[in-house]
């Protein structure tokens, strides 16, 4: 388990002043029912942003618009310096081969092993990969998760935290430059949520990811977010660190934290 003082120092270092994503007055109705009203922010280099709000304040929407699996009404999404909103799906799918996504369950298949899980996406995102570098990439993505010798067996021989784990080493294996967290710790004991948010800091460390990180829990905002910020009735209320908003004056924005 990687130590208190080199979590901090991870914290610390990783960033940098250029922004990788950015929205504008993102909006996003269902019908009657409007979502986003005006988010706006950006994420920086190497940055993990946390993304806090109460169910269904836009949260899981929000980064959903940022691939384009929900296509705003309003607003620039900007990644990498394009905005997406304006992009043919040939340009879109160009910049979503940069960015991986880590779903609340992992989302693998369960015909498949460990080593069929981890291949097919890389096959899928690299087609000329040869099998030399295919049997390297998926080792070194299972190593960088401490689950190498999972690498044949079933997703319903693993426990929902290696799930969680395999799933991320399937994030990885293609080397994106960001990475979207929907709830990654959701479903976890306590001892295993905290193994899953080091792993998300040592991969931002290792990668030098970007990373927009959805969670309800606020061990795991603490841990891996270099700035947090708190969605309510789909906008940005608040921004900052977990310290600033620990003390923030406002009652609603200190509910989160109690």
């Amino acid at each position: 388990m990687i130590q208190d003082k080199t979590l901090k120092d991870i914290k610390k270092t990783t960033h940098s002043k250029e922004t990788i994503i950015e929205l504008k007055n993102v909006c996003k109705s269902f019908g009657d029912n409007a979502v986003l009203k005006g988010i706006n922010l950006a994420v920086e280099k190497g940055e993990n942003l946390v993304i806090l709000g109460r169910s269904g304040s836009g949260k899981s929407i929000t980064i959903k618009c940022l691939v384009g699996l929900v296509h705003a009404d309003e607003g620039e999404i900007t990644i990498f310096g394009n905005d997406i909103t304006n992009l043919k799906e040939s340009d879109l799918n160009n910049i979503r081969v940069r960015i991986g996504f880590l779903f609340q369950n992992g989302a693998l298949y369960d015909s498949m092993t460990v080593r069929q899980n981890l291949e097919f996406t890389l096959k899928h995102h690299s087609p000329n990969a040869t099998s030399n570098e295919v049997n390297q990439a998926i080792l070194e993505a299972l190593e960088s998760v401490g689950l190498e010798e999972a690498i044949d067996k079933m997703p319903s021989e693993l426990s929902g935290g290696m799930r969680k784990r395999i799933g991320l080493a399937r994030t990885v294996i293609i080397k994106p430059e960001i990475i979207l967290y929907d709830e990654p710790t959701t479903g976890l004991d306590a001892i295993t949520s905290r193994e899953i948010s080091e792993l998300i800091l040592y991969v931002q460390k290792k990668y030098k990811t970007t990373s927009i990180i959805i969670t309800h829990d606020m061990a795991c905002a603490k841990l891996t977010g270099n700035r947090i910020m708190i969605l309510k009735d789909g906008v940005i209320c608040a921004e900052g660190s977990y310290a600033a908003l620990e003390k923030s004056k406002d009652e609603w924005v200190r509910s989160f934290f109690i």
